[in-house]
């Protein structure tokens, strides 16, 4: 499915509601791919993003997943509008133990006030990709609401 973007500068909101995400720059989140419907993130292994047995954090990997399809579904409604996650489910379907974990959000549905997303993490050690996650999403469009764009 061929998915057009309304805005013309929907990387630039994208990226720029992106830096303004706390967590993701808490973490180390990096946006690296950004094109209409589709956005991936990078985040690298750190202690901080772990949990006990030093794998990436369940936790860690839902909050990627959930941003990347937010940011899928954002770059195609208006540039006024907002995205809010209406609700997600992830399976976590391998042990995200590595040196990178990828969070990859792509647009199923596109819908005026309800987007449906899926999502598929992938953990990378010594090279190698291994899927350890995947999502899926709804996302609710904000309009009319000024403090909630981006």
């Amino acid at each position: 499915m061929k998915l057009q973007p309304v805005n013309p500068n929907y990387k630039s909101l994208v990226r720029k509601s992106f830096a303004k995400q706390g967590l993701m720059g808490h973490i180390g989140a990096e946006l690296i791919t950004i094109r209409p419907g589709f956005s991936e993130i990078h985040l690298p292994y750190c202690n901080s993003v772990s949990q006990q047995h030093g794998l990436f954090h369940g936790g860690v990997t839902a909050s990627i997943l959930d941003t990347a399809g937010g940011y899928a579904g954002l770059s195609l409604f208006d540039a006024d509008d907002g995205v809010l996650t209406v609700e997600f489910k992830v399976n976590l379907i391998a042990p995200a133990m590595g040196d990178d974990l990828i969070a990859r959000g792509e647009v199923v549905k596109y819908g005026k006030s309800l987007t449906v997303t899926r999502g598929e993490a992938i953990v990378i050690k010594n090279g190698v990709k291994t899927p350890c996650a995947i999502m899926q999403q709804t996302l609710m469009r904000i309009v009319d609401q000024p403090d909630v764009t981006g």
